[in-house]
């Protein structure tokens, strides 16, 4: 969430900056400004009211020493509706601090200054794009890659369906072996540099609402009511979680994890998109790398580092794609800056996000409470948080199988997987 003193003193930049996104949050921000005034000034007449009490206390042991009861009854009673006071005063206080972060958790990340201006995906901006060319792609490669899947025997959309109802899928055979293969390969590939953890997929309410997903999404997440937990739609969710409340050495930072899970969505917004095949599922499998960072620095060089491991896979796996930084009308809800990385499908002749790179500011940790304790000062400061896909596997499957279909209708394993499928050159063609 942001940080209260800088809506307080910062209210005008906050505000504008939070336009940048389109967000419409104006009035809700001049609502927390309000109510943290009326909730300080009331936390002050508390305490004034507390050091009465106190005041009050010391006179009446002193009456009692000097033998005055009367006088030290009298001081009792004022004091016992003073504590009454100092109650319903507290109680106030409580209500407008909840009341202040309620309001604090509507309110979205503010867009770093260098993300480019802009009101929706439309004004992203293209940074790169890499083996991309539109006339090298044959007539062999423009086939969907449900299409492919189902001529290989390698995806069983009806079967799936069959067994859980739409948009979910089922990776048969060398479908099964290609999916686990790239998982494979990612979690080798960052292994040194990020501590691969098994994160637990249903999480509490804490722990979705420290990442950003609460309250906002819920109505994209699945709620196991019964328990109160949350399968989550990303591993970003619990990795974030694992410091919370937590206060780390600047000396250990950055902290680098990354985990494999399935991810969980409801897609509540999906209604007119293409939801065919592999393109958008509520359960898939992805490999997530974040980092807990000291500072706006440390954490930014920690986004480029994420990317690059990202960007490689995807070079390495022989697609072709592009980077997009996002401008501040599409960043996601906790984000400060986001670099989007798109494969190319030539058989959906679409580009699918498989990663998107985003740097949160002190935002997710302070929602969190992750804090550091620098080498040189006194007290704590909050940590910054970065986190990136590597990758979505679901799109990067069917991109990697409209790219690399052969002309028989078999289809090519690039070098980087033949050591997780026992060496083997191809998916064979039916028949």
């Amino acid at each position: 969430m942001l940080d209260l003193r800088r809506i307080r003193t910062e209210t005008e930049a906050v505000k504008a900056a939070l336009d940048r996104r389109g967000a419409g949050t104006s009035a809700a921000v001049d609502r927390i400004v309000d109510l943290d005034a009326e909730q300080r000034r009331l936390s002050a007449e508390r305490d004034e009211v507390r050091q009465k009490v106190k005041a009050l206390s010391k006179q009446v042991g002193r009456l009692h020493g000097q033998g005055q009861a009367d006088e030290a009854e009298s001081l009792m009673a004022e004091s016992r509706e003073l504590r009454e006071r100092e109650k319903v005063l507290d109680a106030e206080v409580e209500r407008l601090a909840a009341q202040v972060r309620t309001e604090l958790l509507g309110i979205p990340n503010t867009p770093a200054a260098d993300a480019p201006d802009g009101a929706g995906e439309a004004e992203n901006v293209v940074l790169r794009t890499e083996g991309y060319d539109a006339g090298a792609y044959g007539e062999h490669q423009r086939v969907p890659h449900w299409e492919i899947g189902s001529a290989l025997g390698i995806l069983d959309g009806e079967r799936a369906t069959k067994v859980s109802g739409s948009m979910f899928s089922m990776y048969r055979g060398w479908g099964a072996r290609l999916l686990r293969a790239m998982v494979a390969l990612s979690l080798d590939r960052n292994a040194d540099a990020y501590e691969e953890v098994r994160v637990p997929t249903l999480v509490l309410s804490d722990t979705l609402q420290a990442s950003g997903q609460l309250p906002k999404f819920a109505d994209d997440a699945y709620h196991i009511e019964r328990d109160d937990l949350w399968a989550i739609p990303t591993a970003e969710v619990p990795l974030t979680s694992m410091h919370r409340d937590e206060v780390l050495a600047e000396t250990e930072l950055p902290r680098r994890y990354t985990a494999y899970t399935s991810c969980y969505r409801r897609e509540a917004g999906s209604a007119g998109k293409d939801t065919r095949g592999l393109l958008r599922n509520h359960e898939f499998d992805k490999v997530e790398l974040l980092a807990v960072a000291a500072s706006e620095a440390q954490a930014r060089a920690c986004q480029e580092h994420v990317l690059a491991r990202s960007e490689s896979l995807l070079a390495d796996l022989g697609l072709a794609y592009r980077i997009l930084d996002l401008c501040a009308g599409d960043l996601g809800f906790s984000a400060a800056r986001t670099w989007d990385l798109e494969a190319y499908a030539p058989g959906v002749d679409m580009w699918l996000e498989v990663s998107s790179v985003s740097w949160f500011g002190d935002y997710q940790a302070r929602r969190a409470n992750i804090r550091h304790r620098p080498t040189e000062g006194k007290g704590t400061v909050m940590c910054h948080t970065v986190n990136g896909s590597a990758l979505g596997w679901a799109r990067t499957v069917a991109a990697y199988l409209e790219t690399h279909r052969q002309p028989d209708g078999s289809v090519a394993i690039v070098d980087v997987l033949r050591g997780y499928v026992g060496g083997a050159h191809r998916i064979p063609a039916p028949g």
